[in-house]
């Protein structure tokens, strides 16, 4: 590896790290691209050269939010369980694939996950922004209204608030109402995220986080963390699936996974900094960018 491939491996592999531990998905997507047009790479060896670096990136990155007990383990690992099979399939897919047909096809999923990440940034935003109101209709930070009361014989306002007692219930609340989880729509779900994983080479976190949050209800935070398993699993799997069939180039590879450890290990302290609709915003349009260059690049070529 020469010293000009490994100065650009270095920010390459940080940035996909930093993206990886801070949003649990999206960033491994740039990991191809960078391969293919600054270090080199066919886009075969590419996509299977991505797996490594997403490898490492999720590991880092799963240690770091297992400590801050972030990570839904049982969810998790069914996730990327049901999700083998597709995994194992998109693979050989990919590799039956023409270099331009594949290079294109990545370009199109770029976009599908910019506009994802925008989304999600945008629905962040409005969920930060809309009040939340308290159990007695009042918008929480606003200050509590007081009703004055007026002496009998004074006649003077006395600064005491009216104090309501709170009515008898005669039975007990009931339980809030749970939605019940569909097994074959996580199975789909799970599926779809093992076939991008093993096809693009792609850790499938822009669509793991979702999922976990819309179908499975867990708290962002938590399904940040339990993605990175998700996708540890079916880059595994993939990886299997890969093994012995493309010649990959170690060196190189071993420092962009270096460079992208560290920064997944440095991810989950940049949410605590940075609003995480801001980084997924941002991040959004750098994809889109990054996409619409692939797609001029590698459409001619059909």
């Amino acid at each position: 590896m020469s010293v000009l491939l490994a100065v650009a491996a270095l920010p390459c592999g940080l940035l996909i790290g930093l993206l990886l531990g801070a949003l649990g998905g999206g960033g491994s997507v740039l990991a191809v691209p960078a391969l293919v047009y600054l270090l080199g790479q066919s886009p075969h060896e590419a996509t299977a050269g991505a797996l490594i670096v997403v490898t490492v990136g999720a590991v880092t990155g799963l240690v770091c939010h297992a400590r801050a007990r972030r990570v839904h383990w049982a969810a998790g690992t069914a996730l990327g369980v049901l999700g083998t099979a597709g995994s194992y399939l998109g693979s050989r897919w990919s590799a039956a694939l023409p270099p331009g047909v594949l290079m294109a096809a990545f370009a199109a999923l770029m976009l599908v996950v910019a506009a994802m990440l925008a989304r999600r940034g945008l629905r962040e935003r409005r969920t930060t922004d809309t009040p939340t109101e308290s159990a007695t209709g009042d918008v929480t930070g606003a200050p509590a209204a007081t009703t004055p009361l007026r002496d009998p014989v004074r006649d003077d306002l006395i600064a005491e608030p009216v104090r309501v007692p709170e009515p008898v219930r005669d039975h007990p609340a009931p339980d809030p109402v749970r939605v019940p989880v569909k097994v074959s729509r996580v199975a789909a779900t799970a599926s779809a995220i093992g076939l991008l994983t093993g096809f693009f080479g792609v850790g499938g976190g822009f669509v793991v986080v979702p999922a976990l949050t819309l179908v499975l209800g867990l708290e962002m935070p938590v399904a940040i963390g339990t993605s990175l398993l998700v996708v540890l699993i079916n880059s595994l799997t993939a990886l299997g699936t890969r093994a012995g069939t493309i010649a990959l180039d170690w060196p190189l590879l071993a420092g962009f996974a270096a460079c992208a450890a560290l920064g997944s290990h440095l991810g989950p302290r940049l949410t605590a900094r940075l609003r995480p609709q801001t980084l997924a915003t941002a991040f959004a349009c750098l994809v889109t960018v990054v996409a619409v260059v692939m797609a001029a690049t590698a459409v001619p070529r059909l």
